[in-house]
């Protein structure tokens, strides 16, 4: 009886940052859209644990799952593409495999034997695909190996994959290599070179691909595809150029004008089905209709790596599809803005609506606070992201309470009015990965609120990711003073969505609605937030 799941792994070559998630995902979209389930994983060759304490400069956003797991970004693109909400079987790194490895030799798993990369290390990565097959009951099951093919951390997760391969057998098993075609000016040509050594690192670690994605700036030539397909082995229309294109999600489109659903259920013996892509050029049509631009301030820290905030530009572009905008983002440094930088204030002014997003420390939170202030005076519209929640009422606070000395525990732990306070059960000195208050947790609106209003419903689940909230001691207070408390945990502990009376939209979550926004179904409350910054802007 041949196995339900179907694999494909999806590597890449020659550099980095070519877009191996944004392909996996495109892929997944497909086989969706053509009745299938789909699971997807990310296997990363680091070996931190997880990305939860990865400074956001170097690896960008840390994505949450529904159960709580710290994991890279490229799941957020996984499930935008797919609409599926992942969990901890979608990211392992290789911290986790030898964590799992290492603790079993200690307990005697192994019987005292030599514990190697060869079968020990490549077992464990194939229980884990196994696993995670068994578990998702999808259809397909689609893994993007971190990195690119050489890379000396990912050897471990080739050889499994080859093994796995042999294993499994030839029609339940495929490889996508996404791999660069530099354009050389000199020349004026592009070059097939980079891609042909890329494809021969896969050859010798016994891994033949079956379907090649060129990642080009330019129209690959017929003469650059055949070139490709009889260095590398491959069948000619298997060869897919994967051109850059001016939204992502137009990438589905392209790969499937190349037939690559088609490619792929002949190669895993499957019958074929045309995938409904209608909703994908629906939106693609929407995002290339011309339209007014809309300024929305985005004021965060990590503003040099836009990657750290990418889940939320996602959710802040979707909304504006929604809307019929156009989004015209201005990057506020809030570190900058609290030193009252004359360019970062100009753009703050400039503004149709101002969101603040998470992140943790003191750094730039000043200037978060300020932004509070500016679009609690000046009426305009605002959307809180965790510590832009936490900002939103310390400012408020100060307002009400008429003194500065309003502050989060976690900036000052001594200030005389802390509105924001460290979670019970947590402590400051304790470990900091996996410590936070981490995934979905459910959520009771205020039936007379505007976040009522978004999700049409009084009972939520939102993801979490944050060690401090807000103060109780302080909620009569505030509340008198305008502040609506338009979500309560269940048992109405805790404070989960704030709202400023007589204010046009003013919504801050201690949650990330970014993480469950979707390209084909906006987030509520940034599709209202984007709503109300349209017509305020008219």
């Amino acid at each position: 009886m041949p196995p339900k799941t179907k694999y494909i792994f999806i590597t890449g070559g020659v550099c980095s940052g070519l877009g191996k998630g944004i392909a996996s995902a495109s892929i997944g979209a497909i086989l969706k859209s053509s009745g299938y389930s789909v699971f997807t994983c990310k296997l990363d060759p680091y070996l931190n644990i997880d990305p939860g304490t990865m400074s956001p400069y170097q690896h960008g956003e840390v994505f949450v799952t529904d159960d709580g797991t710290e994991t890279d970004l490229d799941l957020g693109h996984y499930e935008r593409f797919i609409d599926t909400s992942l969990s901890r079987l979608s990211n392992i790194t290789t911290g986790r495999v030898y964590e799992k490895v290492l603790q079993g030799e200690r307990t005697g798993h192994y019987l005292g034997k030599t514990i190697q990369i060869v079968p020990h290390i490549t077992n464990e990565i194939k229980d884990y695909v196994r696993k995670a097959a068994k578990e998702s009951k999808a259809d397909f099951l689609l893994l993007e190996i971190g990195g690119t093919v050489g890379d000396i951390e990912g050897e471990p997760f080739l050889e499994a994959l080859r093994q796995f391969h042999n294993e499994m057998g030839d029609e339940n098993v495929m490889f996508v290599h996404l791999t660069l075609l530099p354009y050389l000016v000199a020349s004026r040509e592009l070059k097939t070179k980079p891609t042909q050594m890329s494809v021969r690192e896969l050859h010798r670690r016994g891994i033949q691909p079956d379907i090649i994605l060129t990642r080009s700036d330019l129209k690959v030539g017929k003469d650059e595809l055949e070139k490709i397909a009889m260095f590398a082995d491959v069948d000619r229309k298997a060869v897919i150029p994967a051109l850059t294109v001016k939204t992502i999600y137009e990438v589905p489109l392209i790969f499937e004008k190349h037939n690559i659903s088609e490619i792929i259920f002949e190669k895993l013996k499957l019958p074929k089905k045309k995938p409904n892509l209608s909703e994908w050029k629906s939106l693609v049509s929407k995002i290339k209709k011309t339209r007014k631009k809309l300024p929305i301030a985005l004021v965060g820290k990590y503003n040099e790596n836009i990657d750290a905030y990418i889940s939320v530009v996602e959710a802040i572009k979707s909304a504006c599809y929604h809307n019929n905008a156009k989004l015209d983002l201005l990057w506020i440094n809030s570190g900058k803005l609290e030193k009252k930088d004359k360019k970062e204030m100009a753009k703050l002014k400039k503004a149709a609506g101002i969101i603040v997003p998470g992140g943790f420390g003191n750094r730039g939170v000043e200037g978060k606070i300020m932004a509070a202030k500016y679009a609690r005076e000046n009426n305009k519209p605002y959307l809180g992201l965790c510590l832009g929640m936490q900002v939103a009422t310390i400012e408020f606070a100060r307002h009400i309470l008429e003194t500065q000395e309003v502050d989060s525990t976690e900036f000052d732990s001594k200030t005389p009015n802390p509105v924001i306070h460290i979670l019970p059960g947590h402590h400051k000195d304790e470990d900091m990965g996996g410590t936070l208050r981490l995934g979905a947790y459910p959520c009771v609106l205020d039936k007379d609120s505007l976040s009522y209003k978004a999700y049409g419903t009084n009972k939520i689940s939102e993801r979490h990711r944050h060690r401090y909230e807000f103060n109780n001691d302080y909620r009569e207070q505030l509340e008198k003073g305008g502040m609506r408390f338009a979500g309560l945990s269940p048992d109405k502990r805790l404070v989960e969505i704030i709202e400023l009376r007589d204010h046009p939209f003013f919504v801050a979550s201690q949650f990330h609605p970014e993480f469950k926004s979707r390209p084909l179904r906006p987030h509520p409350l940034f599709r209202d937030f984007i709503k109300t910054s349209v017509k305020l802007i008219k």
